[in-house]
């Protein structure tokens, strides 16, 4: 993979897709700016260089031009992190000449999901080279991330290298025990992930609402708990792999609520008219110690319903092993990140992926087009 260190930028202007997919509030308040920060090594980096920026990112996913999807509050953010102003251009005809210039949401430009060629076209035409540095978009082929790719020179900034980096090496020559805490809602969603770290990792530790189709494929109750009907046949399929480990009691709620009746199970079976929401003290200590002997942890989805108090023990336990570990940690992005943030810990991890579904492809084995097209 192409690194800045193969491109001549001096005095060129240089296209650089980032991604500042930022949260926001109501009123249009960026609530989170991180994406924004992680940019800023690259972005500084071009301009030391005398480089001129000309910036695309996406926000949402809107239906053709919305001005609650303007990125307008991300330039503005982004001109008092970087130190200089930067101007927003509505479209890609006349767009300022400014040292550092951000193209109006690219999803706003017909043909940019759909890789048209002509809109790469058109993208290629404001500078003389390109630096993709969108980890979290890599694994879609999109205008702005694999087509523009192939028009000019092109590299990878220094976000995208580093997670291309850290999570191939992660796989490639861990430091032992590599293991692997795997959460979230479905089964289905996480299979390919489940596999690739079957085949590579000492353990994989298994939380979240995706330990429901396993324990429906033991033949176990789960009550009213989401259970994906859909993974149980995957689930049966890698549940007797003797690296895979689940949750051996769970905290249960009767409704998905911070105010609902609480109750702790010291086994898996939920009763009727109750929900598992959490993984158990017993499985969160087991879960901790297992990350605290570890030599490399990756960790992906949360081990419960975190957002509500009653039910964030199990993930918090999983947040502060891995804020405490000497072992090389690597957070998949998404709801883990979010968990580290609320919990006070995201930089308390060696990597904190920018790219939630782009990580997790990139696991799987999977190629990701924008990362591909850098080659």
């Amino acid at each position: 993979m192409r690194t800045l260190d193969d491109l001549d930028v001096e005095g060129k202007r240089v296209l650089v897709r980032v991604d500042f997919n930022v949260p926001q509030d109501e009123d249009r308040n960026i609530t989170d700016d991180a994406r924004i920060q992680a940019a800023l090594p690259t972005l500084r980096e071009l301009r030391a260089k005398g480089a001129r920026l000309v910036l695309l990112a996406h926000l949402g996913r809107p239906k053709g031009i919305d001005p609650k999807f303007s990125l307008r509050p991300v330039a503005e953010r982004l001109s008092e992190l970087l130190g200089e102003d930067v101007a927003l251009s509505p479209g890609l005809d006349d767009v300022p000449g400014a040292d550092v210039v951000m193209i109006e949401n690219v999803r706003f430009f017909e043909g940019e999901t759909k890789n048209s060629p002509e809109l790469a076209a058109r993208y290629a035409a404001l500078a003389d080279v390109y630096v993709n540095d969108a980890f979290g978009a890599a694994h879609r082929a999109h205008a702005s991330t694999e087509g523009v790719a192939h028009l000019l020179p092109s590299a990878a900034g220094r976000l995208l290298q580093r997670e291309v980096e850290t999570l191939n090496g992660i796989l490639e020559d861990p430091k032992r025990p590599l293991v692997a805490v795997v959460g979230g809602a479905k089964v289905t969603d996480k299979i390919g992930v489940l596999d690739a770290f079957l085949r590579r990792a000492d353990a994989v530790l298994v939380g979240g609402a995706m330990c429901f189709p396993f324990f429906k494929a033991q033949g176990h109750s789960v009550g009213s708990s989401l259970c994906e009907q859909e993974g149980v046949e995957p689930a049966s399929r890698v549940m007797e792999d003797p690296k895979l480990e689940l949750p051996t009691d769970l905290v249960a709620g009767r409704e998905f609520s911070a105010d609902t009746d609480v109750r702790e199970l010291d086994e898996v079976d939920v009763p009727d008219g109750w929900m598992g929401l959490d993984i158990g003290a017993g499985t969160a200590e087991r879960y901790a110690a297992e990350i605290a002997a570890a030599g490399t942890v990756f960790w992906n989805g949360p081990m419960g319903a975190f957002e509500l108090a009653p039910f964030a023990a199990g993930t918090k336990a999983v947040a502060d092993a891995m804020a405490s570990t000497e072992a090389v940690t690597v957070v998949g992005g998404g709801d883990s990140a979010a968990a580290l943030a609320q919990f006070g810990l995201a930089d308390r991890v060696t990597h904190l992926s920018t790219g939630g579904g782009a990580s997790l492809e990139l696991i799987e084995g999977k190629e990701l087009p924008g990362v591909k097209a850098l080659s």
